[in-house]
């Protein structure tokens, strides 16, 4: 099944509450409800309880409860939620009972891949129009459409009813292209390119920057990777509060280094030295401090 309701297509009478003025946390989670929804209509389920959608969008039951209720959906107690009304009510709030109209700018290695996918059209998007400034590139044909020249932006734009532009350009080009898609009336930017765009009011930006994606799955992998490198116990085998107030090597607190531990975010800690200070207690002098 689509996840786009055709144009025209009614629903039932009743069925859309008045377009509700929602959180953005609100309207991020939508198209997960969403997802999962035409999924259990597709196996034939014609309920849902809070429970059973919340774990297929992989979210707590309250926080759904919550969401769904500023739609004006509070389901049935004891049957659950009908699963065709709530995908018709989620559709008329994210505005996908019209198919949108969207021009991709950029057709490199990100921009062709993304003129090709097949995905967008089942979800309400059409890609309408490829543009690029590169000569090489100009006339070639990705999935039915010829790239144009960015020049002819407002022209297209104007045709086809454009109001959502893709960039997926270098960064160094995407404030310029921006600027044109702005100038050609496009109100709604998804920026692919990895830098912060300035637009007038009025205008939505989304940002997709994989390395960023990237990075932060890489502090995840560091924490883990200094969790799992810790010693098994400490105390007595790390040197400190032996009764002796010896470490492992015989050397005592007061006078030498000894093994430590260090706070790291998240409540982590990392192997470092420490010495005694003068009062007896202990300082760091060269643990290694992460996600600073």
């Amino acid at each position: 099944m689509s996840q786009h309701r055709p144009v025209g297509t009614p629903g039932r009478a009743g069925a859309v509450p008045a377009l509700p003025d929602l959180p953005e946390a609100t309207v991020a989670r939508l198209p997960e409800y969403l997802r999962a929804l035409h999924n259990l209509a597709e196996t034939g389920n014609d309920t849902v309880s809070s429970e059973e959608l919340a774990a297929a969008a992989g979210v707590n039951s309250a926080k759904l409860r919550k969401d769904l209720s500023q739609l004006g959906s509070y389901g049935t107690r004891g049957v659950g939620y009908d699963v065709a009304l709530l995908i018709d009510q989620i559709e008329f709030v994210l505005g996908l009972t019209q198919s949108r109209a969207v021009a991709l700018v950029g057709v490199g290695n990100l921009g062709h891949a993304l003129a090709g996918y097949a995905g967008f059209a089942g979800r309400g998007f059409r890609i309408a129009a490829l543009f690029d400034a590169d000569p090489a590139r100009l006339g070639e044909v990705i999935n039915g459409l010829v790239v144009r020249h960015i020049d002819e932006l407002p022209q297209v734009a104007a045709e086809e009813s454009i109001a959502i532009g893709v960039i997926a350009t270098p960064a160094t080009a995407a404030q310029s292209v921006a600027d044109q898609l702005v100038a050609a009336g496009v109100t709604s930017i998804l920026n692919f390119a990895p830098c912060v765009l300035a637009v007038p009011d009025g205008v939505d930006v989304r940002k997709v920057d994989l390395a960023i994606e990237l990075q932060i799955l890489s502090f995840h992998e560091h924490r883990k990777a200094a969790l799992t490198g810790l010693p098994a116990a400490a105390g007595p085998a790390a040197g400190l509060g032996s009764p002796n107030g010896t470490t492992p090597n015989g050397t005592t607190h007061g006078g030498a280094a000894t093994a430590g531990l260090t706070a790291l975010p998240g409540g982590l800690a990392a192997t470092g030295t420490t010495e005694a200070t003068p009062a007896g207690t202990l300082r760091s002098t060269n643990a290694e401090a992460v996600g600073s």
